[in-house]
């Protein structure tokens, strides 16, 4: 049994998982170039929305985290922020961990502490149970006398508007100490609530704690009743077992998805970080709202941009559909919101906020500092094309699992009052044309600009998509067919030469490059040369154009993709960290896999070398889901159009090979790509086109010659 088994019910055995796991390409360890405190947000353990990020046990208590739950905000307004609940890794070791070493196992979901030096027996294990989500295991040993444990649950520090109370608890076992807290938000009403026991034994001169943590959302009142259960049949349960399970389901996830590519392990264990921490920051089923930086920390407050619906939930119909699903879930329940928005900017259907939280209204910040000075923050006024990316999103999953259906049920009202949204917000002017003034596109360096070719050409794909929906009523059919004839008047800024021109009179501002300027990407160019002077020149802060053969390359002039990676590469400066995976994508798109790979290496080492000194506040989610997305779409080719699974792979000439594992389409599909030829393996019926060859059934495997017109 192989790391990609295909088995619809394959439980691998220990013999298989000891052969496909080989530490040296699973293992995420602590590094010189990495400050510490960026670890905890590299070693974040989460499962089900909850998460726990990776702070030392011995930490002060000061510094340790406190338990982060998706969609959990206290706070009003745009200071509306991620609730912080218990901190339960909290310990005291005396002497304390001299020389420790951390690393995170990737392939059984464990981080593990070790000490090393001073001659001292440390070692712990943590997880978060991948089969029990809100459940979170410590496991301490050390020499007897060593530990002093301390209670198994600390409540955060004081917060105006939050409280936290104390509920009464019964052991689940004899001889463990156990605490149960509840946290919660005046102001939003959302809380968490945590029940954990500890027990501490001694035997051959080692000290053994086990600490096991149950976490659960209380907006309900019911949450430390559901916690107390679930410690209880934790316990029952026993940490040994807990951890075989937890390894079990880890091992399936890697059999269903994941990649091998051997011959740069640099790239495979980066893209195996990444899968790791989408699973742990965007794997929530029901209803899941993916921050910025996830459930990693607590940056940009938790708030959910577009970074989750352009970026993440396209990897995550890959990876977890069911989470993906629970992304839409999310944007579904706060359309009345969305609509609150439009009615009050005067016009129709929906609008959805630039920065979005508890409930579905804008929480942008009003203001903010670029190098030292206060400056007014416009998104949340003029970054509009969120509005059209929710509504891709949609649609891109219903198109990549095979559920057309989902487009004209569940998701019918999403697509059809962003597009009245989109129909009332153009200008039409005397000579037919439709025109979006005053508005915000990807690139942010360039603000208050009209006819923003992303936000236009994304706004006539939204009327397109929904004017493709069967109309309820003649009103209906009359109301699609005016979205069709608009979106065929939008200015697109297309030239007759294949580039698009990124907002009305940029082509006439100051032409300087990145080389130019003597700076080398990625570089905040606002900062280093002053808002001014980047304002007047092309220079860009991340694919904007670009950002239109990445998601609608079909709303795009056929072959225009080379001219305007020409043209904007030179100029973007790569200052958002959304940048560098949607680069690399578009280049392995182009053919250009040698440019394309360097991109990406810059994409992986984001967090795990904190490029941007800022990943203590979490990791870069739109990052780590673009870094899968460049290999899956971009090197491997993957894209999805009328139920046909269409390959179109370019590979580097390092690679030799290049394997990968995804869902797609309602299956799991595995490919297996060399530079002689393609294999799809499937575990069910799937049509597929592999390059420019028609497409044909797959049932079980076939294999692709590249110099075969057939398979």
């Amino acid at each position: 049994m192989g790391l990609f088994d295909i088995a619809p019910d394959a439980t691998p055995d220990d013999d298989a998982v000891e052969r496909a796991h080989d530490p040296r390409r699973w293992t995420v360890p602590q590094q010189a170039n990495r400050p510490e405190v960026a670890d905890a947000a590299v070693f974040t353990v989460a499962e089900g929305g909850i998460a726990a990020r990776g702070a030392p046990e011995d930490a002060d208590i000061e510094a340790a985290p406190g338990i982060l739950a998706q969609g959990v905000y206290a706070g009003t307004g745009p200071e509306q922020h991620l609730l912080e609940g218990p901190r339960w890794t909290v310990l005291g070791v005396d002497p304390p961990v001299a020389g420790g070493r951390r690393y995170l196992d990737l392939y059984s979901g464990v981080l593990h502490h070790t000490e090393t030096a001073g001659g001292q027996d440390f070692r712990s294990l943590r997880f978060a149970c991948a089969d029990r989500p809100g459940l979170h295991v410590l496991r301490v040993e050390a020499d007897a006398g060593r530990l002093d444990p301390g209670p198994p649950l600390h409540p955060p520090p004081p917060e105006s508007g939050v409280r936290h109370t104390e509920l009464a608890a019964v052991s689940p076992h004899p001889g463990a100490e156990t605490r149960c807290l509840r946290v919660e938000s005046d102001d939003t009403g959302g809380g968490i609530a945590a029940a954990a026991s500890q027990r501490l034994t001694a035997a051959d001169g080692t000290a053994r704690l086990d600490r096991i943590t149950a976490c659960a959302t209380d907006a309900d009142g019911g949450g430390a009743s559901r916690a107390l259960r679930e410690l209880r049949h934790a316990w029952e349960a026993g940490v040994d077992e807990l951890l075989t399970q937890h390894r079990r389901v880890w091992a399936r996830r890697w059999s269903a998805v994941g990649i091998e590519l051997p011959d740069d392990p640099e790239v495979e264990l980066g893209v195996r970080f990444a899968l790791f921490q989408l699973w742990n920051n965007a794997g929530a089923h029901g209803e899941s709202a993916v921050g910025a930086r996830g459930i990693s920390g607590s940056g940009y407050r938790g708030h959910v941009f577009w970074d989750a619906d352009a970026f993440v939930l396209p990897a995550m119909a890959s990876i977890d559909p069911a989470a993906a699903e629970a992304m839409i879930a999310y944007r579904l329940r706060r359309l009345p919101g969305a609509r609150a928005r439009a009615r009050a900017d005067g016009r129709v259907g929906a609008r959805f906020p630039w920065e979005s939280a508890a409930d579905g209204f804008d929480v942008t910040p009003r203001s903010g500092f670029l190098g030292g000075t206060e400056v007014p923050i416009l998104t949340g006024d003029l970054e509009e094309h969120i509005t059209a990316d929710v509504a891709w999103a949609v649609d891109h999953f219903a198109e990549w699992c095979g559920r057309p259906d989902f487009a004209h049920t569940t998701a019918r009202e999403l697509l059809t009052e962003t597009a009245a949204y989109w129909a009332a917000r153009v200008r039409v002017d005397a000579d037919g044309r439709g025109h979006i003034d005053r508005v915000i596109g990807p690139d942010e360096y360039h603000e208050t600009v009209d006819d923003n070719a992303y936000t236009n050409v994304m706004a006539r794909w939204n009327l397109r998509r929904a004017a493709r929906l069967h109309p309820r009523n003649t009103e209906e059919a009359a109301e699609f067919a005016r979205w069709r004839e608009l979106a065929e008047h939008i200015v697109d800024q297309a030239h007759p030469d294949g580039r698009y021109e990124q907002f009305a009179g940029y082509f006439e501002l100051e032409p300087l490059t990145m080389a130019d300027v003597g700076a080398r990407p990625p570089v905040a160019v606002d900062v280093l040369f002053g808002q001014r002077r980047v304002t007047g020149s092309q220079l860009i802060k991340q694919p904007d154009v670009l950002m239109l053969h990445h998601l609608v390359p079909e709303e795009t002039v056929p072959g225009s993709l080379p001219v305007n990676l020409d043209f904007y590469g030179p100029r973007t400066a790569h200052g958002s960290s959304l940048s560098p995976a949607a680069m690399a994508a578009l280049l392995a798109r182009a053919g250009r896999a040698d440019a394309a790979l360097e991109m990406l290496r810059a994409a992986l080492r984001l967090d795990l070398d904190d490029r941007t000194g800022s990943t203590a506040v979490g990791l870069h989610m739109a990052t780590v889901a673009g870094v899968w997305q460049a290999i899956l779409t971009g090197f491997a080719g993957v894209r999805v159009r009328d139920g046909v699974l269409r390959v179109r792979p370019v590979l580097p000439d390092r690679w030799p090979r290049l394997r990968l594992a995804f869902h797609c389409l309602g299956r799991r599909i595995r490919l297996d790509i060399t530079h002689t030829g393609v294999g799809v393996h499937s575990d069910g019926p799937v049509t597929v086109a592999v390059g420019d060859r028609a497409a044909h059934p797959v049932v079980g495997a076939a294999w692709w010659p590249t110099d075969e017109e057939t398979p």
